[in-house]
């Protein structure tokens, strides 16, 4: 299994909030997040850092228990995410600079033949297999919920004027239930972890294109895809983690 992950601050904003956490060694948990912080000042920063720490604590430490087990390892990435956003909303409750901070979180944790995923906010899990791309999370977005009652198509959502407005974020409120959810992962098949950094500057079509022809080198085409986010605009801070199951 080979993988790759890098973070960009973009062409607009002044400060990168996004964290992402990648293993450092090959033999290590292929455990993934994305989270992207939201909030005044360093606010956003640090709630996402806050985020991706104490969920990565939380499986590792019970990951030896829970592999085996389906069920057992929903519930630790169900629970790390329930419990690390009331760490960062009473954090945001403690301290006035931190007030109303929060942030996306999207966490892939892969286990044999499966990939296990938590997913909070409008940060996106996708699967390449063979021909096809498929996004596995559904947006906690106000535009997504319109798109899931009928009241506009995918395509108008694309360029939708409210599609940054999130219904489900992680540290903004006291309680919060994160969708859980598990997939196949099969050899050749491509996972992508991304911000909406990503996805608001990329079509879906070409993400394709670029990781179909560049799944074997995956540093140069995590750079691609952030250099070409960039060329179209980089309104936002731009995050992609790639796993090649090779």
């Amino acid at each position: 299994m080979k993988f790759f992950g890098q973070t960009d601050i973009g062409m607009q904003r002044k400060e990168n909030q996004d964290r992402i956490f990648v293993p450092e060694k090959e033999d290590a948990i292929k455990l993934f997040i994305v989270a992207d912080g939201m909030g005044g000042a360093n606010a956003g920063g640090t709630a996402s850092k806050m985020a991706i720490e104490y969920v990565r604590n939380s499986i590792e430490d019970g990951y030896e228990e829970a592999k085996d087990d389906r069920e057992k390892v929903e519930s630790l990435i169900r629970k790390s995410i329930i419990d690390a956003n009331k760490y960062v909303y009473k954090k945001s409750k403690e301290n006035p600079e931190y007030a109303g901070m929060g942030t996306t979180i999207s966490v892939a944790l892969i286990i044999k033949n499966k990939v296990y995923i938590g997913h909070v906010g409008d940060s996106r899990v996708y699967r390449i297999r063979k021909e096809f791309i498929r996004q596995l999370t559904k947006d906690h977005s106000y535009v997504q919920a319109l798109v899931q009652n009928g009241t506009i198509t995918k395509a108008e959502a694309v360029n939708h004027p409210q599609k940054n407005v999130l219904l489900k974020v992680l540290g903004c409120e006291p309680e919060l239930e994160p969708d859980v959810l598990v997939k196949g992962f099969l050899k050749e098949d491509v996972l992508m972890i991304c911000s909406d950094g990503l996805t608001n500057m990329i079509s879906v079509p070409d993400i394709f294109e670029e990781i179909k022809d560049g799944k074997n080198d995956l540093k140069k085409t995590c750079n691609n895809l952030i250099s070409q986010s960039k060329k179209n605009g980089g309104y936002d801070n731009i995050s992609v983690i790639l796993v090649f199951n090779d």
